[in-house]
């Protein structure tokens, strides 16, 4: 089945642009309730599927044993802009760890965050590891190695830490992985279907603390997240924006060319979405779309307008278009 169009762009009279996506609405029981495009298709969810990475931390003991905090968590499942609040948040988690910058293994990074990048450029500073997006994940794989007795090269597919996240991973998807590829903080990333990925943010979203074992584990995750969502991305990010608008309804978690993760624990239901071309634009706004339709927001909500149906504006301010779902799609 091919991909759908998801996502177009008006200027004046004329569709100028489309996108075409993928994406899957699976219940607490794993069989699909919504689906657009190829439910099948494999993909790499990149970082929408940082909560799945997540998971051993906590399973293992080593969240408890390391007392990791709540905001910890949820920077453990964040792509973030490098601003103060999660920079800080980082030094700190590495140096209670009794570890520094160069224990990473995700790269340096210039901060995504306006203020931090130039207070750097002002102050002369070049960006290290810790203002890498994904630095919150790797303090987390670290604190495992470190609970695991691993050894410093966290991201080798064979450590204890990988080898844990793909037992997880094949798990709740409920599928072998087809592979993995490296991603951009190099870390691997495992490749599973659309239908698998959105199972597995379903089981996220059926999960209560209350449950004990895995569930949870997956529950204290949905809450870190749905509790600090400044910190699972930042400023002006659709993450942050569209989980501030549901007002604990729910989880979403973008990804690299264009992926985007929810979990609904109200519906109980686990989205999974995939843009072709890549763009994130196209993403921001089919997610925004899919959460309306599921009724957790509501169209007419300024951060949901920002994302979902924003205008086009020139350089001087001219409304020239729009950027929206494709009328009838969702």
């Amino acid at each position: 089945m091919a991909s759908v169009e998801m996502v177009e762009i008006w200027r004046g009279e004329f569709r100028e642009s489309v996108h075409r996506g993928h994406a899957v609405v699976c219940d607490a029981s794993g069989e699909i309730v919504a689906a657009w495009g190829e439910p099948e298709k494999v993909i790499l969810p990149r970082s929408s599927a940082k909560m799945i990475q997540a998971l051993p931390l906590i399973e293992s003991g080593a969240a408890e044993a390391f007392g990791l905090r709540t905001d910890q968590l949820a920077l453990a499942c964040a792509s973030h802009n490098g601003a103060a609040i999660h920079t800080e948040r980082v030094s700190r988690w590495l140096t209670d760890l009794g570890l520094g910058n160069d224990a990473l293994r995700c790269g340096p990074q210039v901060p995504n965050d306006r203020e931090a990048r130039e207070a750097m450029i002002r102050e002369g500073h070049p960006p290290c590891q810790v203002h890498n997006n994904c630095s919150g994940k790797h303090s987390g794989f670290l604190t495992l190695s470190k609970h695991l007795g691993g050894g410093s090269e966290y991201i080798d597919p064979a450590h204890p830490v990988q080898q844990a996240i793909r037992s997880a991973w094949e798990e709740l998807t409920e599928e072998p992985v087809a592979g993995y590829a490296i991603d951009g903080c190099s870390a691997p990333n495992f490749a599973s279907s659309l239908k698998g990925i959105a199972r597995a943010m379903a089981s996220f979203a059926a999960a209560r603390e209350s449950m004990g074992g895995r569930k949870t584990a997956q529950a204290r995750l949905v809450q870190a997240m749905m509790q600090y969502p400044e910190l699972v991305a930042g400023k002006g990010r659709a993450c942050t924006n569209l989980m501030q608008a549901m007002d604990g309804r729910g989880v979403v978690k973008t990804g690299a060319e264009a992926y985007f993760t929810g979990i609904l624990p109200e519906l109980g239901l686990g989205i999974a979405l995939k843009i072709e071309d890549g763009n994130m634009r196209a993403s921001d706004s089919a997610i925004a779309a899919i959460l309306v339709k599921l009724g957790v927001l509501e169209a007419d909500h300024p951060q949901v307008f920002r994302h979902m149906t924003p205008r086009i504006l020139n350089r001087r301010g001219v409304d020239t278009g729009q950027l929206r779902p494709v009328p009838g799609v969702f």
